[in-house]
């Protein structure tokens, strides 16, 4: 029986136990190597002269102080690269998944191409409109600030649904609208014939603001130059390395072989990452043009300036429900703010599938925009799509009980989808495979002691604060780039090497991949070497997004462990004098039936590379698969919140918090754990402190700076409590689902819940987010005013 048909767990550090991340030792010690520690023989250092306005026309650019510069070695602007063929970033912002598809090729009628230094227009804060190259950081810096450029401002506009409108400032000369996405889902006609005939009609208008990943290690790259193989070289930090390879060759106008993309450790993602970014494509061009490498280290204000941005979506909602409190259907218009270029559309694309979310909705209607801005480019920032989609559902269930009398628990149990209908097939076409929403929503209700919630409210109460509960549940759907490839090596000295094109920027791959490598060939976990962050080495792989890296991986894994095992089995039969078909392999020996008689796998690796092994068996003992899974999968899950909030002061407190998660099957609950807890942190940190704010005006970005953009710390957050589903998928030979995103997609629509029941006594039956105090206390004084 292969790998992935076998569901047993034996092994002491296998899949199923809770093992310390194996690369934290190293990690803490200041072992790690990041995209700021590469260092060249010879390299230069380049800085980034970026625009100040949000839409100007570019004019001339004088760059003679700069060149007089001390240490200045080159000044290269957008008319440089145009004069060298420098072409848009590559991005795919089209989804390619049939099993999600809602934004369809008809829907787009642009997609804002991505100049990696434009010489004609700047569309956002921050754009780049040169480089300065010197011999050091600081006579880099020197000469960037002597540049003058000659601008021609334009109106600006940041809004997604004031870009729409027909009289707004047209940001792509040519276009007749900032729209360039339009498309539409659902059953539109017995949508309408749902809602007239509805006892009760719910609507909810919100915008769900912008945040950005804001990971410990800003970006930073080495572009090389090789003449003599006419190769780039780039050492970055990024989430998925095929992806910068597509974007910097398309940049360049060469072919992806003729770019390598390197990477050590990875401070941090979130999805902000995984594209590919100018900083990338002009350091490698740099090199070119000077001859050496060229060194740039992001700062932290450039980091908010010009890192990709995540949410930023505008929707219009309505809910119809029986008399009951049966839904009927729902009617929503979505439209995303997508940036100054089209990085990305799926988190568009994936909130529209899963309208609905876990609830039985019949019959919906859905309309999708993605409009042009000129503000930062957005991209899928963790769990793309999803969080404002659950927000919105959530939101409007907890209206319609408050306006109609329901209670909200029993409003929710009674239209969650029941385990029984899976498969299920919601109403705008997406396939939910498996699962048991009601049992994961009552187990967390139970675990959130929501019986004993108006003790806790009244106890409260006497100490001057309002306490709040809320709920909200949520699904995931992932898919992400659907192949992988794993190659799988037994060295005959002790070790086994996996080459893998997926790389961690903290999830704790070098752990979690290896204790599945443990679980089928029964080595060590310390012998298990994971080899990523070299797209020479690793050839394809789609990166740490959507959940994929360790749902994909295992498959891949798992063939290739096969592999191993069919080939040490002929070799094991060789060795011992038996025929193959009685050899037998189990926690790392090969042993003949009924016998003592047994092999080590080191030692058939060693056997593998004998003179005289089997002409069918000789070379390394090795495996290699490489596989194209386009199947999504469903992670669901419940999380309650209780907040407290000071009326005086409008300050709130989260005070407890706790979910409960459904992975399908757990490979490393330790790990999972901890991913949810830093999903938590960051849907806590949206729902009531950080925002990318933009001046409407002028577009100037008003949150450039940590002491702007205010982050969670340790201290604002109380211990959560989390617990683990596993109801095996049935879409996923290894029952798997992903595991990194669950603890953001509830959290908004939870948090907002329980600030809305701590205020309901007042009045207030809606905050807009961030709820910070002044907006909490804001709404706590319209509220008191005599109506």
């Amino acid at each position: 029986m292969s790998f992935l048909q076998s569901r047993t767990s034996v092994a002491r550090e296998g899949f199923g136990k809770p093992v310390l991340r194996q690369e934290d030792a190293r990690l803490l010690v200041g072992g790690g190597c990041y995209s700021d520690d590469v260092n060249l023989p010879g390299q230069a250092y380049a800085c980034f002269v970026r625009s100040p306005h949000a839409h100007a026309r570019i004019g001339r650019i004088d760059t003679a102080a700069a060149l007089a510069t001390p240490g200045v070695i080159a000044v290269l602007t957008g008319e440089d690269a145009v004069a060298d063929g420098m072409r848009p970033l590559t991005h795919s912002p089209m989804p390619g998944n049939p099993h999600e598809e809602m934004v369809r090729p008809g829907d787009v009628s642009f997609i804002a191409p991505h100049p990696s230094i434009p010489a004609d227009r700047v569309r956002f804060m921050g754009e780049v409109v040169a480089v300065v190259v010197a011999a050091t950081p600081a006579a880099a810096r020197d000469g960037a600030e002597r540049i003058t450029v000659d601008w021609g401002p334009l109106p600006a506009v940041t809004a997604s649904i004031t870009a729409a409108a027909s009289d707004a400032p047209v940001l792509y000369e040519g276009m007749s609208s900032n729209v360039c996405v339009d498309s539409e889902g659902g059953d539109a006609a017995a949508v309408d014939a749902a809602f007239g005939r509805a006892a009760h009609v719910v609507r909810f208008e919100t915008w769900v603001h912008r945040v950005t990943g804001v990971p410990m290690e800003p970006r930073a790259a080495v572009g090389v130059w090789d003449p003599a193989s006419g190769r780039y070289t780039v050492h970055a930090g990024a989430g998925g390395l095929g992806r910068t390879q597509t974007g910097v060759a398309g940049a360049l106008g060469v072919p992806e072989s003729a770019v390598r993309v390197m990477a050590g450790d990875v401070g941090g993602n979130f999805g902000t990452r995984n594209s590919c970014y100018p900083e990338f494509a002009l350091v490698a061009w740099a090199a070119r043009r000077v001859g050496r490498p060229v060194k740039w280290t992001s700062e932290r204000r450039e980091a908010f300036l010009a890192d990709y941005h995540g949410r930023d979506l505008a929707v219009r909602a309505e809910l119809a429900l029986d008399a009951q409190g049966r839904f009927l259907a729902l009617r929503a218009a979505n439209t995303s703010n997508v940036g100054a270029h089209a990085v990305s559309f799926h988190p568009l694309n994936k909130g529209m599938a899963l309208t609905g979310t876990v609830y039985r909705v019949p019959a919906v209607s859905i309309r999708g925009r993605a409009v042009v801005t000129n503000t930062s480019p957005t991209t899928p920032y963790r769990s793309a799509g999803r969080p404002e989609i659950m927000f919105v559902t959530e939101r409007l269930i907890d209206l319609a009980a408050r306006r109609h009398g329901f209670d909200r628990l029993e409003l929710r149990r009674k239209n969650l989808v029941p385990a029984s209908a899976m498969p299920y097939r919601n109403a705008a076409g997406t396939l939910y495979d498996s699962g048991d929403y009601l049992a994961a929503f009552d187990r967390a209700v139970v675990l959130a002691d929501w019986a004993g919630f108006e003790a806790r409210r009244a106890e409260a109460r006497r100490r001057g604060r309002h306490r709040g509960i809320g709920v909200a549940s949520y699904i995931e759907l992932n898919t992400g780039f659907p192949r992988e490839r794993a190659h799988i090596t037994v060295r005959p000295e002790g070790s086994v090497d996996v080459v893998l094109g997926t790389l961690s920027s903290g999830q704790g791959h070098a752990t979690s991949f290896a204790q599945l490598v443990v679980e089928w060939l029964g080595v060590e976990l310390s012998q298990v070497r994971l080899v990523t962050g070299d797209t020479d080495a690793t050839v394809v792989g789609g990166g740490a997004h959507s959940a994929r890296a360790l749902r994909l991986a295992a498959v891949v894994m798992a063939k290739a462990s096969d592999q191993i095992v069919e080939k040490g089995r002929r070799i094991a039969a060789w060795l011992l004098e038996a025929a193959e078909a009685d050899v037998d392999f189990s926690a790392r020996r090969f042993t003949v039936k009924g016998t003592d008689r047994s092999v080590d796998l080191f030692e058939v690796a060693a056997a593998t590379l004998r003179h005289d092994a089997p002409e069918n068996c000789r070379g390394p003992l090795d495996g290699l698969s490489d596989e194209t899974m386009p199947a999504p999968s469903f992670p669901y899950g419940t999380a309650v919140c209780e907040v407290e909030v000071d009326l005086e002061t409008g300050v709130v407190e989260i005070v407890r918090y706790t979910t409960v998660d459904d992975c399908g099957r757990a490979v490393n609950p330790m790990i999972l754990h901890g991913q949810t807890h830093g999903g938590i942190a960051q849907g806590v940190g949206q729902a009531l402190w950080e925002a990318c704010a933009y001046d409407e005006e002028s577009g100037q970005l008003l949150s450039s700076t940590l002491m702007e953009y205010a982050l969670p710390r340790a201290d604002m957050l109380p211990s959560f409590t989390t617990e683990i589903s596993e109801v095996p998928s049935t879409s996923h030979p290894l029952g798997l689902r992903g595991g990194g995103e669950g603890g953001t997609t509830p959290a908004l629509g939870a948090v907002m819940n329980a600030i809305c029941d701590a205020l309901a006594e007042l009045g207030v039956e809606h905050i807009e987010m961030p709820a910070t105090p002044e907006r909490v206390w804001q709404a706590i004084q319209t509220a008191r005013r005599p109506r």
